[in-house]
């Protein structure tokens, strides 16, 4: 039985049936030491490693590579990945991967390097491009077995049944879904974070914030679900502030990491919704960083979704520190969306779409990509193309 959890069913006391994913999760410092052994335990013999420069610059890539070593693992290293990955990257990659007669796939990086990964394993398996896996459940046979360590608190593309590419052609992204694309092990360890400057930190963190919000609402929630975001969204809410005031504690470092991977858990059996699905929109097109492209409209999108989640986004009141007793509905509203807008910029996230170079007549086609985005499918309002089009226009 399958209905969208803001309608009531038939049988108060009926849930919906839902499914949840998960990899096998180590947590915790330390973590990304056990790549080697974990790809061993795996079968590799050759393992595929996917990073990206920034992330080798780090030294992140080559902590990885000496765990290969310890395992006395040969390897071949796949770097060549833009921020946002693009089709021709995971086409490049996978023909590498094959010509090193790889078996195992470990990536290591932020979302970018972990998606293109992912993809690699698909296009590898399947003997397809990767723009025809777009939707949902699309993937025939499952990649490779692989291992992915975030070195981000923000995607958690390392436990998500999610891949988002960029088609550089049609300037857009493309969203693929299926449990195939789920990794066999996360190592989720907070230390490679502590490379990350003060804005990147903000806009990561608030792509996790944003996951844990979208999944709250979402139409596919769940009890489960909904255990995982509350709690991503008190943790970011507390501790993400400080870990950018004090970039060096591990400790912290490690509540928002938790925060990070809790909200994964959360949207990758939840879904999203009208955010992620806008800014994939702007990023395509734009090639914009998405944490960042994810910021610039939360607020909007809440304020629309609002009439139909306003009492889920009203239990944030106590996280936030909020009192809405006797507040109208607007003011609610205007309450617990403003407290999140101050959110933003207590971290440093101030800009617009317009300081971008986004331009009202830009606004139609973003909108267009938008609602056919698979994330819409699940925004607990469906929206119309103007009403999309009038949000664009609020965020600009």
């Amino acid at each position: 039985m399958h209905f969208n959890r803001h309608q009531t069913p038939s049988d108060p006391t009926m849930e919906a049936l839902r499914k949840f994913v998960a990899p096998e999760i180590v947590f915790g410092p330390g973590a990304l030491t056990l790549a080697g052994r974990y790809a061993r335990n795996l079968g590799a013999n050759n393992v595929f490693l996917v990073s990206d420069p920034g992330v080798t610059q780090a030294g992140w890539t080559e902590a990885v590579v000496r765990s290969l070593k310890t395992e006395s693992l040969n390897y071949a290293l796949y770097t060549d990945i833009n921020p946002n990955p693009r089709a021709e990257e995971v086409m490049l990659g996978a023909q590498h991967y094959a010509r090193n007669a790889c078996d195992v796939i470990v990536a290591v990086g932020g979302g970018s390097p972990m998606d293109c990964a992912k993809a690699i394993g698909v296009v590898h398996t399947n003997g397809r491009h990767v723009l025809e896996f777009e939707g949902v459940d699309r993937v025939d046979v499952p990649g490779p077995p692989l291992i992915c360590i975030p070195t981000t608190a923000g995607t958690s593309s390392d436990v998500s049944q999610f891949v988002i590419i960029s088609n550089r052609f049609e300037k857009c992204k493309v969203a693929i879904l299926s449990k195939s694309v789920v990794p066999d092990v996360a190592l989720v360890d907070p230390e490679p974070t502590t490379t990350m400057d003060a804005y990147l930190t903000a806009c990561t963190g608030m792509d996790a914030m944003i996951h844990a919000l979208e999944a709250l609402v979402s139409s596919a929630g769940s009890d489960l679900t909904d255990l995982h975001a509350r709690e991503a969204i008190r943790r970011l809410y507390t501790y993400l502030p400080e870990a950018i005031a004090q970039p060096q504690d591990i400790a912290i470092r490690q509540q928002v990491m938790f925060g990070s991977l809790s909200a994964g858990l959360a949207f990758s059996n939840a879904s999203l919704g009208a955010v992620h699905a806008m800014a994939h929109s702007i990023g395509g097109m734009f090639d914009l960083p998405h944490g960042e492209c994810n910021s610039l409209l939360v607020d909007h999108v809440m304020r629309f979704n609002w009439p139909q989640a306003g009492p889920r986004y009203g239990e944030l009141a106590d996280i936030f520190g909020l009192h809405l007793e006797g507040l109208s509905p607007r003011d609610a509203c205007e309450t617990v969306v403003g407290a999140v807008a101050m959110f933003k910029k207590r971290i440093g996230i101030t800009c617009t779409l317009k300081d971008h170079g986004i331009r009202e007549e830009d606004i139609p086609h973003l909108a267009r990509m938008a609602v056919n985005d698979p994330c819409m499918a699940t925004n607990p309002v469906p929206p119309t193309i103007k009403d999309i089009e009038t949000v664009y226009a609020q965020a600009l």
